[in-house]
């Protein structure tokens, strides 16, 4: 599947430094410890309606991630899923009328537009579930072979009561799994399964839906053996960070990392999970299925620059649970105006102690809202005339865009 393309990202003065992040595993904030190449895997959409604010703000943090590793060195091997078809894909395509993989292929399209605008830095893969069937296969196929997956029928289910760590990532109580696997796609009612927890990895096939041939039937493939075989295949086990959206903690990445334990019999599957957190309207998360979206799309079409949504984005850490508001946007372009009219003046005072400053506040857990506050300050400075640094504007406009990915001039 087609990546989009890379921005340029200057390379700026000065010494970066080591990024500690909150680790759900273990709840606490830890320093991240890549070697040369540190390697990142974020999951990604299903493409049945693509991208609203909540995507956006999810895949703004994992870039902040890779921006901080780049200002200290590393390269960056970076690897995100398509789902491109599973459930909410088909159901779409259905009530709609279209092809499921027409919905699939224009949403990914727009996903990778929407992406580009706000200068998110791409993934070097970019996978999609159909296209990684024969790494699934392959998967199953091992855990079938040791006894960690069986049949129910036709279908194919992993077992979690042979993972003796499953629970490593969400230390949530049985009570709470149950309730969320079978909100989030899971079937914990099933007659036959070994365990109500169990999720399908190979669904046989169902009337009118798409369906591939393997040894083990005609079917597709399920939701979480599809992010642990790619990111197996293209990334090893123990890569540095496994990221996605807070809603993932369980099951997506519960149920992988068990899969991957038992594929590997190494541990952990990831040093780092991180989640950020979810973005609401009107006090709901924001989801296709409550039909609460703001679509980064529209606001583009409507006229809002990328780099303002990307502002208003920032203006929030991460991890927190927000709802959106105009307001929202309205700071977010006067904040890019602020900004812009600093970067472009003729001179202001030294860049060099707010580039500091917004370094060690990403290093901090991503604390962009803390390395906002110190470039405002910076930009009031030149507004009011202070300052006879000549380079500083320039400079200032290099580290906006390295560290926040913020662009402000095009020099």
């Amino acid at each position: 599947m087609e990546t989009w393309s890379q921005p340029p990202v200057p390379s700026i003065p000065g010494d970066g430094r080591v990024l500690a992040l909150y680790d759900t595993a273990s709840k606490s904030v830890r320093a991240t410890s890549p070697e040369a190449t540190a390697r990142l895997y974020v999951c990604g959409i299903t493409p049945y309606d693509a991208t609203h604010l909540g995507h956006a703000a999810t895949y703004i943090a994992f870039d902040l991630v890779q921006r901080v590793w780049m200002d200290n060195g590393h390269d960056i091997h970076y690897v995100q899923n398509v789902t491109d078809v599973d459930d909410p894909l088909l159901e779409r395509a259905v009530a709609t009328g279209q092809d499921w993989s027409e919905l699939a292929r224009a949403e990914t399209a727009l996903f990778r537009d929407d992406m580009t605008a706000l200068g998110v830095l791409p993934p070097r893969e970019y996978i999609g579930a159909v296209e990684s069937i024969p790494l699934v296969v392959e998967r199953i196929d091992e855990l079938l072979a040791s006894g960690a997956a069986y049949r129910v029928d036709k279908d194919v289910y992993f077992s979690t009561g042979n993972d003796a760590d499953f629970g490593f990532v969400s230390s949530y109580d049985r009570e709470t799994m149950l309730k969320l696997f079978g909100e989030r796609g899971g079937d914990p009612e099933r007659e036959g399964k070994r365990d109500a927890l169990d999720p399908l990895l190979w669904q046989a096939e169902r009337p009118g839906e798409p369906a591939w041939d393997t040894h083990f039937g005609h079917g597709r493939p399920g939701w979480h053996i599809e992010c642990t075989a790619i990111a197996l295949h293209h990334l090893g086990n123990g890569f540095d960070v496994q990221g996605g959206g807070s809603d993932l903690i369980f099951p997506h990445h519960e149920m992988g990392t068990s899969q991957a334990h038992l594929l590997t019999d190494d541990r952990p599957f990831a040093r780092h999970f991180v989640h950020a957190g979810m973005v609401g309207l009107g006090g709901q998360k924001m989801s296709k299925s409550k039909g609460n979206l703001v679509f980064v799309s529209r606001l583009r079409d409507d006229g809002h620059d990328p780099m303002a949504i990307r502002l208003a984005l920032l203006a929030h850490h991460y991890r927190s649970d927000w709802d959106w508001n105009d307001d929202d946007l309205a700071q977010g372009e006067d904040r890019l105006h602020r900004w812009t009219f600093a970067a472009t003046a003729d001179r202001g005072p030294s860049a060099g102690p707010v580039v500091e400053a917004v370094r060690a506040a990403l290093a901090n857990d991503l604390d962009a809202p803390t390395a906002l506050s110190g470039v405002d300050m910076w930009a009031e400075k030149v507004a009011s005339g202070a300052g006879d640094d000549a380079e500083a504007p320039r400079q200032m406009a290099e580290a906006t865009n390295a560290l926040l990915g913020v662009r402000l001039r095009e020099d």
